[in-house]
């Protein structure tokens, strides 16, 4: 059974997060927060306070963007572009230094009428640390790209910003369908490493 965490804002707590357990089947442990990690550097504190729960953990699924980027007093955004890299570099380090597969998802667009969050400050954030993470061999999960094919199907036009019925399927099916596919590069990892153990184990002794 391969462990999974599943770390992100509300749109994994009470969108994809829900549906993602049962999508992997029996193969798979989910652990996730019961508290929504937010923003870029309470998941970073909240690290400390998962890690016992995330003892076991393989594969990372992570995302953070939508409390960052929102600009709630007029006065701009929750978190500056530099505050937001140096924050999610260091959540990348960590996961990265503690598990054996990180999988980043983009931030997902929202409804224009949001009156908070801009689909311009979403993509200029999203293409600022896309390119870091995976400099670190973290993989990408393109969830805006996902939920912007269709954002009147996908997004809420209550609040103009959580996943529909049908964005929290699409989002679970995809991440989903993306940790199962790093699952099987892990199964090839760990069959290298016992074929690479083996080899060296039946040649301890042999003639020359």
């Amino acid at each position: 059974m391969i462990k999974v965490t599943l770390l992100g804002d509300s749109i994994r707590m009470i969108g994809y997060g829900l549906k993602v357990p049962a999508l992997l089947g029996d193969d798979f442990e989910v652990f996730q927060p019961d508290d929504n990690c937010r923003f870029a550097k309470y998941t970073l504190r909240g690290l400390f306070d998962w890690n016992n729960n995330m003892a076991g953990t393989k594969i990372v699924h992570w995302n953070n963007g939508l409390w960052d980027i929102c600009n709630l007093f007029g006065d701009g955004l929750f978190t500056s572009e530099t505050e937001y890299v140096e924050n999610m570099l260091r959540i990348a380090d960590i996961l990265v230094s503690r598990y054996d597969k990180v999988i980043f998802a983009t931030t997902t667009p929202v409804d224009p009428q949001n009156p908070y969050n801009k689909n311009s400050d979403i993509e200029k954030y999203n293409d600022l640390i896309v390119p870091l993470l995976k400099e670190k061999g973290i993989i990408i999960n393109d969830l805006y790209k996902l939920v912007s094919s269709d954002i009147d199907k996908y997004i809420s036009k209550e609040d103009f910003i959580h996943l529909t019925d049908a964005g929290i399927e699409a989002c679970a099916k995809q991440v989903a369908d993306t940790i199962k596919c790093v699952s099987k590069t892990l199964k090839q990892t760990d069959d290298q490493k016992d074929d690479t153990h083996a080899n060296n184990s039946n040649s301890v002794g042999s003639p020359v």
